[in-house]
């Protein structure tokens, strides 16, 4: 028999109204920020073969003029998902009731880590874009597989990505990438769960009950109140080491990817050495894409290029730094090599494919 309270139609049409306001602002910002920019450039892609340059060309030689360059061309292209994320991220807090996101995410296995990568094919973000919305997440208990899954199957499963690199890489390139993505987001997120601390979040179900009956208590305070300190806390987290790591990086692409010729062949060494560039360096959505385009045409070998194809939007330094409150090192180590390796077994098995 249930004994739990019954709720006064005012709670109860809050509990419903504040998720659906949380599902209204993520689809504006989305079709704002994603969805409408990425279906006309679909059609770039398919007429041109091309989706632009790339954005490591051109750098300048002097590290400091090399990071001003490199931030300002990286934030004027991702600054609205940016802004979109940190919004997203402090309203998940706030609008959905942390419940219903344990009852959906917050058991640790199969069943949540596939319902995290699903849930993130919509977002299409970079992963420091969806850094924010990743913390937002592990403040309100969402397991490590889930998590993890949401965060990386953004940029590795994009949907529009996969098109666009189909017309401009080849059908087969975007296959290799979907199937190695799939891998690499649920062997990825599953191991790094199982890393961490075991049992966490094999919560029993009187413990979702102490949840939302905690959440009803605590939600006298002001909406604006609650949500404001919320965005705070989540900007002033993840921001400030993200702007400043942009940079490092944008110093570092002087030394990290060096000139391009035809010596760039499939060997083992440049393989491994491009997967750790790739999985450390920070990147726009898609512009993997025009990266390997132009490098495979100044013939660098389909090894190389392809290990950069996988692990260059997969995770980075900024990304792995504004989530270091909400994972341990070991999970983020764990993720991190595990992420060099399935990108240097990738460019192995492009060598042997093509």
């Amino acid at each position: 028999m249930n004994t739990s309270p019954s709720l006064p139609p005012s709670r109860a049409a809050s509990t419903w109204l504040k998720p659906l306001l949380f599902v209204v602002i993520a689809a504006i910002g989305l079709y704002y920020v994603k969805w409408s920019p990425y279906y006309m450039k679909s059609f770039v892609a398919a007429d041109k073969h091309s989706i632009g340059a790339s954005i490591l060309a051109n750098a300048p030689t002097a590290p400091w003029s090399a990071a001003l360059e490199y931030a300002g061309v990286y934030f004027a292209a991702i600054w609205k998902a940016a802004v979109l994320g940190v919004l997203l991220g402090s309203l998940v807090q706030v609008l959905v009731p942390r419940d219903w996101l344990l009852r959906v995410f917050g058991r640790a296995g199969l069943g949540s880590t596939l319902r995290g990568g699903l849930f993130a094919l919509p977002g299409m973000m970079c992963s420091c874009c969806a850094a924010p919305v990743v913390a937002g997440m592990r403040r309100q208990q969402v397991s490590v597989g889930a998590a993890l899954a949401f965060w990386m199957a953004n940029p590795v499963l994009n949907p529009a990505t996969l098109v666009f690199m189909g017309f401009v890489l080849g059908w087969q390139m975007a296959a290799l990438r979907l199937v190695a993505g799939v891998l690499l987001v649920l062997g990825v997120a599953l191991v790094a769960q199982r890393v961490s601390e075991p049992g966490l979040h094999t919560l029993p179900q009187a413990a979702f009950d102490a949840v939302a009956q905690a959440e009803q208590e605590n939600d006298e305070r002001p909406f604006l109140l609650r949500w404001g300190r919320q965005l705070w806390q989540l900007f002033w987290s993840t921001m400030p080491i993200y702007i400043v790591v942009v940079l490092a990086l944008g110093a570092a692409r002087v030394w990290l990817f060096p000139q391009v010729d035809a010596a760039m062949g499939n060997s083992l060494l440049w393989i491994v050495a491009l997967a750790v560039v790739g999985t450390l360096f920070v990147i726009p959505t898609a512009a993997e894409i025009p990266i390997v385009q132009s490098m495979l045409s100044l013939g660098m070998g389909v090894g190389p290029a392809v290990a950069l194809l996988m692990t260059l939007p997969s995770i980075s330094l900024p990304s792995l730094l504004m989530l270091r409150k909400s994972f341990t090192p070991r999970v983020l180590v764990t993720v991190t090599v595990l992420t060099m390796l399935i990108g240097a077994a990738s460019g192995l098995v492009a060598v042997a494919l093509f």
